[in-house]
Formats: C-alpha cells, structure tokens, sequence
C-alpha cells in the first residue's frame, strides 16, 4: 500500500490539528504498531522557475514527420515582461485554455536536466510544458499534466501548487489485515503508534469529533449506514442527519441478490447531468499517482481515489447503457463477456456477474464490462458499491488472469458495514468535480449473515501472557482503540469492529493489545531450568549416538523425509517386504514423492549422490531422525472440538491412530575412509567399517552388539550382518549389493548401516569401569577354523573359555591358505588378561588362554595352529 506523506498527515489532522511528523518517525511509528516500511521515496528535488501557465495560442506545426506546436503560454509575470512565453510541444491532450505546468530556462529538472531557451523545429522554444513523468511525481508520459480549472492563476509558483514537498510511503499489509488496505485503515494504525486521536472517515462528517465521541460503534454504523446522497450538497447540507434517515425514499434502481452469488451486500444510485470529461483536481491526482493508479476521468478517479482512502472498490455504469434490474448471480456455462481490457472472456459458473437484462455487464469485484464503460459522452451514472465472497473474486481473478485494485481489497475481506458510505462520499465528490445531482434514493439490498461474535477476554490476559504488568484499563482502552465495542464486565465481552474478521479469538485480542502496547517493551527473561528435569533417557540416548558417529569422523546431515518414487523396486524388495507398507500423504509437497520414509537410506543415498555429483568422493554421511512405518493401526479419529482439551479417551484414541514413529540412525561411507598423504595412500571403505560403525552406535547406547551374517536387500548377500541385542534384531550393516548401486548410479563397495534405535534396551544406570592398579599380561592366540564358521562364534567361545581373567579380546588377522588346509581358516586374536587384586603371572595368563581354545575346540570346532 503506497500513499503521500501529505495525505496521512491531512488524515490524522483531523483528530489531532496542527500535528505532522518526518518521514524517519513516521517510518518507526509504523514498525511500532507491527507494519513494515517497503519503501520512503523522497518527491525529486527541481530548482529554478516552475510556475502555472494557460495555453493562450496554440500554432500546428505541419510540415514535420511528427506533428508538433508551437503553444504561446500565458505566465503571469513570471518570466519577467509579462508576454507569453513561446514553447514548442509535442504532447496532444491540451487545448487551448487549459492549466498546465511550465519550467522557465533555467530550471533543473529531475535528473539534472536543465531548461534553457533554443530554436527548434524554426521556432524559438523558451521552456518546457512539464508531463508527471518529468517531474518527477509519476509513470504516465503520454501526454503534460493538465491541471483542472481555477487550480492556481497563471504565474504561480507551481511547487507549492503541486505540493512538490512531500514523500511516497510504502507500507507492507500482511493479507490477513486487509483493513490496512486503506488509507482508512493504516491512518487508525498510525494515530495509536502516535497516541492521536483518530476521526474516522467512514463516520458521518456531520457531527464534530466531540459529538461523535459520544456514539458507540453501533450507533456510529447505523448512522453512517443511514446516510443518503439522494441531495445535492448543497440541499444535504441543510438537513440534519435525522431529517435526511427520515427522507421517504422513491424509485430506486432494481436490484436482485441471488443467493448462488454468496454476496452479501450491493447498493445502486444514479448520478445525472454529469460531464464525463470533466478534469480531476490536481489532489485527487496527486494521490492516486503516487497509490500506483492511473488517473483516467472525472468519474473513474473518484472510484479509485475513494477505494484507495476507505477501502471499500466502487465501479461506475454508463446508466443509459444498463437495461433493466441489475442482477448479482453466477455466471450461466458458455455466458460471454468483454471485459474492459478489451478480451472476451468465457465465463465459468463460479464466477460471479453483474447482470442484466442483456446479460453479464461486469466480472463481480473484478473489472467491468465494456459495453457499459464510462465515456467522455457519458451524462447519466449507475454508482455501485458491493461486498463480494473473498473465495469467488479470488478464483475468477486466477482463472481469467486478471488482476486489479478491486479484486486485491476483496480478497482480503472488505468491511460490509462501509459500502453505503462509499457510496454517499463517492456521490458527493461526484457532484462536486463533475457536476450533476443524485437523481434518486440508494438502493441497498443486503443478504441474511450471522450477527457479529463475541469473545469473551479476561481484563488482565494480555498481562499474564506478556508477563508484564499494564495500567489497569489497558486492555479496554486498546481494544476499544482497535475499534472493538465492550461491555465492560467480568470477563470483558468484546465485539470485534466488522472492518476486522481476523479477530475471532482471545489469543487475537491478547495480539492486538500487545501489539499497540508495544512488543519490544516485552522483557526478555530466560527461564530457568527446575533442578531435577533435562534431557529424558531417550532424548539423552539419541543425542549420545549422534555426538559418538560425528566424532567417529561422519557428518550429519538431514535427508527428505519423502520416499523417492521407485526406489524399493530399484532395490528389488519383495511385494510383502514390511518397507513397502508406507504412510501416504494427502497434499504432498512433490507429486512423485508422496510417501513418508519407512527408511533412513534412500535418502541418504540421495545426498551421496548429489555430493558426487559435486565432486566430493570421500563421504561419511549419516542421520538421525523419524521413519513412519504403515502397519496396523486404530481408526481414524473425526476431528476434534478445538475450543476445549481433548478427553483423556480422545487422546487415548488420537494416539492409536498414530502410525509407528521409531528413531532410526543410518550410515552411508564411500571412497577413502583413512585419508592418502605422506603417509601412504589412504585406505577405501569397506564392510568392516560399516560393522565398526555400529560399534560405535551401540557403544553409545551402552548396549553390545551381535553380528551374525545376513541377506537382506539392498546389502550384499556375502558381506551383510545382522545386528542382534540379546537376542533381537536392531538392524543390518555391511556393503550394498553391487546391482542396487548400478542402478542407482552409485560407486562400487559403498557401504551403509541402519539401526532401529528405539529398539535398543534403555539402560539409564552403566556399570561403572573397574580399574585394576595391576599390570596386564597380553597373549596371541592362532586358531583355525572351518571357513563357514563365524569369526563372531570363534571370539565369543573364546571370551566364555578364558573366564573372569579375560579384560579384553580383539581379532586382528584371517589367513587362508594351503597351510591351514582346504576349507579352512585361521583366526588370530590378541587377548588381554588383567587380575583386580594382584599382578598376573605368565604362567597363569597362558593357562587362561589353553582354556580358551579348549572351550572354542568344543563348542565351534577349532584348534590351535
């Protein structure tokens, strides 16, 4: 929304004369009530003669390629000798008599561009008949700028004229305040940031700000709602405003609501005996110029100018081209319609018409028809101010591509209660620029709708909420500032102004208060933590993993939480595989992925894939988050009644329609796990890493980990395992099957891991270490073993053979060859010994080991080499 300076301080004057303030303080006044500057453009700086002038004599040119004038301008005395200054123009739209904008040699431009008499098209041009554009002050060079009639006389200074002292402020209005969509509206906001007295416009203009003050809001509606431009100015000023509520209304133009329009309201008067090519007063120009509007007639800039002050669209009918009752409905399938802009549109039967007897004259709340566009021979007016459905003018827009002023304001809701009054205050500036008299009383046809809601507040709600103590009768002055109506009991019971719908709820109020009071005054103060609470067990857990892979030398990193379209076929999963049983989003964000991970390695793989791509070969990847398994579930749960806590049986059944939601962490390594250097060549990836990798895991967890071997796609079948704790399966690790990375465009031998962390036991209490002063006594044992055996078996055989002497046992080295013998494997681990309370001998350490080997020798069949 983009409005002068000017125009907000005229604004606030009314409640407050005599008050202005810069632009830098007007700026933090609207960042103090909640709403961002875009943009404050200073109006160009012009120095030197600019002064009014009237075209006297106007010579055409004829003899060039384009036609130009030769225009003798009347400026007063300001060139100094009183003649009329000679100018060459090419500009079309002025005539003889009309004001216009002229720079004298030496004034300078915007731009630097400096005036200065010379001969052209052989004739001597002394100065510059001035368009917006080169002033400064707009876009529209097509034509100078023609000032209307008794404007200023010839010779005065036209800086002060054009009010060339101002500036364009740009404020940004969220949608959800579509009230600030207005000058209206933003100038109530500024007169809180500035603790002002705000006189709406919207009220009747005839009671003073002491008499109005006395009203309730409703009263301040009806009256404002009762008025009529069914006068002349001059004969309403004579009347009171109860004598014009009581005036016996006749005749008024036919109108018809269809309820399949969903509009709520539509008023209709007639203009007559105005002059279509009347020019707009240079204020009304100067402010829609700067709003970002193009000024076009007398008549239209009135719609436009009244839209941009009150917020309410208006849009006015050559009445002589209206046949019979206007009809608000939805469009008929295959119906017609020129539109303004000049296309003919098909209509669709959701979109809303004006009608009427000939058919759709007007897209509702979106551009006009142009068999019934205002023209310079237009005499008589239909005036329409109207309350569209939001849903309907924002769908017709959408679908005909079309977007104007109207339709952005009804998008954003307008307020129902102001239609009349834009229509009254349309009818006088009507009258008054283009002449004219209202020929005939409104009509006004409105819709049943629910009576406005009321919310129920305590007083002192902002105050705990903030945690701030207020002024007692705070919330009731601000309220009331917003434009609420209250009865002031306890709990307060507030009526939300009808320019307002976004207030439906306490916590809205709470906003509104907090927000007017000021939300940097809003203390910031750290709570404090009550000894005893923290991380839970399981939070403590899952952070524990991921602190333990990171310093492990993996990056975390957060994979999309929707399955890839086709990756379980790419790994060749069975029908039945429980990975395939995915929870299906209703509105996906990407249409090909609207599934929830059941799994954390597709999109893992993924960003391995995509840092590949960039160059980065050498990965270890991993993440930590939710999968959503299908599986069984309870029933959907209706939706719940939001204004009250769920019973402990809703929540009971909200929880059991609740998929399973296990935290998983996964792994991926490719490319070099030990880095090359001086060193050496670095070391590759393989499946002992991965295995290493879920020690890791499971160290962190204070759990111990099983491996058996496994086949479980997408894991190679030779060089998977299974990992087990006591006895249950936690999740596999290993190298990827070489087919799944052909497909899937990945490096041969990388490697992945993927644990179901819930799973896992929850051990809260670890044992503590124990901590022997006492010298260890280390022993190497070289068993052999068939190959099929499990280098898994043969340690854990051992472990249970050497008894509590054993501290630790690792395997460090596998041979096969023919001095072992076919089939066979040989197996050697460093075993470490350690007694609690004394230093351990040799003799008794090789004796531990003897027993060890005995113990494997039964239990998996090996012997010592």
């Amino acid at each position: 929304m983009r409005l002068s300076q000017s125009w907000l301080t005229e604004a606030l004057q009314a409640g407050a004369p005599g008050w202005s303030a810069p632009t830098d303080q007007i700026d933090a006044g609207f960042v103090r009530v909640g709403f961002e500057i875009e943009e404050i453009e200073q109006f160009p700086e012009i120095t030197g003669p600019l002064v009014i002038g009237r075209v006297s004599a106007i010579e055409e040119l004829t003899e060039f390629k384009k036609p130009i004038r030769f225009c003798q301008v009347d400026v007063g005395g300001a060139n100094g000798t009183g003649e009329p200054q000679s100018i060459v123009c090419g500009a079309r739209n002025f005539a003889e008599g009309d004001l216009v904008v002229v720079a004298l040699p030496g004034c300078v431009l915007p731009g630097g561009f400096e005036i200065g008499a010379r001969k052209t098209y052989g004739k001597l041009s002394a100065g510059m008949i001035c368009s917006v554009s080169e002033l400064g002050i707009g876009n529209d060079h097509s034509g100078i700028l023609v000032l209307a009639p008794g404007t200023a006389e010839p010779g005065a200074g036209a800086y002060d004229v054009l009010g060339l002292d101002d500036a364009a402020i740009e404020v940004n209005v969220t949608p959800d305040r579509g009230y600030a969509f207005s000058m209206r509206g933003l100038a109530r906001e500024l007169a809180s940031a500035f603790a002002l007295d705000y006189v709406d416009p919207a009220l009747s203009s005839d009671l003073s700000p002491v008499d109005r003050a006395d009203l309730s809001p409703v009263e301040r509606a009806d009256l404002s709602t009762v008025e009529r431009a069914d006068l002349s100015p001059v004969e309403r000023a004579d009347l009171s405003p109860v004598e014009r509520a009581k005036r016996v209304e006749t005749t008024p133009w036919p109108v018809l609501l269809d309820d399949d329009s969903d509009a709520t309201r539509y008023t209709a008067r007639v203009i007559e005996g105005v002059d279509a090519a009347a020019i707009s007063p240079w204020w009304m120009v100067k402010r829609l110029m700067v709003a970002g509007i193009r000024p076009i007639s007398a008549i239209v800039d009135v719609t436009n100018y009244v839209m941009i002050e009150l917020g309410q669209p208006l849009h006015a009918f050559d009445a002589d081209k209206v046949r019979g009752a206007v009809v608000v409905r939805a469009a008929k399938p295959g119906e017609k319609l020129t539109t303004l802009d000049g296309v003919e549109r098909t209509l669709d039967p959701e979109d809303v018409v004006i009608a009427d007897d000939s058919g759709p004259i007007a897209l509702a709340g979106v551009m006009g028809g142009a068999a019934t566009e205002v023209s310079d021979s237009t005499t008589r007016i239909l005036l329409e101010a109207a309350d569209f459905d939001q849903v309907r003018v924002f769908r017709t827009g959408k679908r005909h591509k079309l977007s104007s002023e109207a339709a952005k304001r009804f998008e954003r809701l307008v307020d129902p209660e102001i239609t009349a009054v834009a229509s009254d205050r349309a009818a006088r500036l009507i009258t008054e620029i283009a002449g004219g008299v209202v020929a005939g009383p409104l009509t006004d046809v409105r819709a049943e709708t629910a009576p406005s809601p009321t919310i129920v507040i305590d007083a002192d709600l902002p105050d705990r909420i903030a945690g701030v103590r207020y002024p007692e009768g705070t919330t009731v002055a601000r309220l009331r500032e917003v434009g609420c109506s209250l009865e002031e009991s306890d709990p307060l019971i507030v009526t939300p102004p009808s320019w307002r719908p976004d207030l439906t709820q306490p916590a809205d109020l709470v906003e509104e208060v907090l927000r007017l009071e000021g939300l940097e005054d809003i203390p910031a103060v750290l709570p404090s933590a009550p000894g005893g609470t923290g991380l839970t067990p399981r939070q403590r857990r899952r952070r524990a993993v991921g602190i333990a892979l990171a310093a492990d030398g993996f990056v975390e990193v957060l994979p999309y939480p929707f399955m890839p379209a086709g990756v379980f076929d790419q790994w060749g999963l069975d029908d039945d595989d429980p990975r395939r049983d995915t929870v299906q989003v209703l509105n996906p964000l990407e249409a090909d992925r609207p599934e929830l991970n059941t799994t954390l390695l597709p999109g893992l793989l993924e960003m391995t894939s995509r840092n590949l791509a960039r160059g980065n070969r050498d990965l270890q990847l991993y993440a930590v988050g939710q999968v959503v398994l299908g599986g069984e579930r309870g029933p959907v749960v209706p939706v719940l009644d939001v204004t009250r806590r769920p019973s402990d049986d809703e929540l009971a059944a909200l929880d059991a329609s609740l998929p399973m939601q296990p935290v998983q962490v996964a792994a991926v390594l490719t490319g070099l796990r030990e880095a090359a250097g001086p060193w050496g060549t670095g070391r590759a990836a393989d499946a002992y890493d991965a295995f290493e990798a879920a020690r890791t895991v499971a160290r962190a967890a204070g759990v111990e980990l099983t491996f058996t071997a496994a086949q479980h796609l997408p894991w190679h079948p030779g060089r998977c395992a299974r990992l087990e704790v006591d006895g249950r399966t936690v999740g596999y690790a290993g190298e990827l099957h070489p087919a799944v990375l052909e497909r899937a465009g990945l490096p041969a031998r990388l490697c992945a891991l993927e644990i179901d962390v819930d799973a896992l036991p929850l051990r809260t209490v670890l044992p503590s270490p124990q901590v022997s002063p006492f010298p260890a006594v280390l022993q190497d044992v070289n068993v052999v073993v068939p190959q099929e055996v499990p280098a898994q078996l043969v340690q854990e055989s051992l472990a249970e053979g050497a008894g509590e002497l054993l501290e630790a046992i690792s395997l460090f080295d596998v041979f096969s060859g023919e001095q072992v013998g076919e089939g066979n494997k040989s197996l050697t681990f460093a075993l470490t010994f350690r007694a609690a309370d004394r230093t351990l001998t040799e003799d008794e350490a090789n004796a531990a080991k003897l027993a060890a080997v005995a113990h494997a020798g039964e239990a998996v069949g090996a012997r010592m080499r």
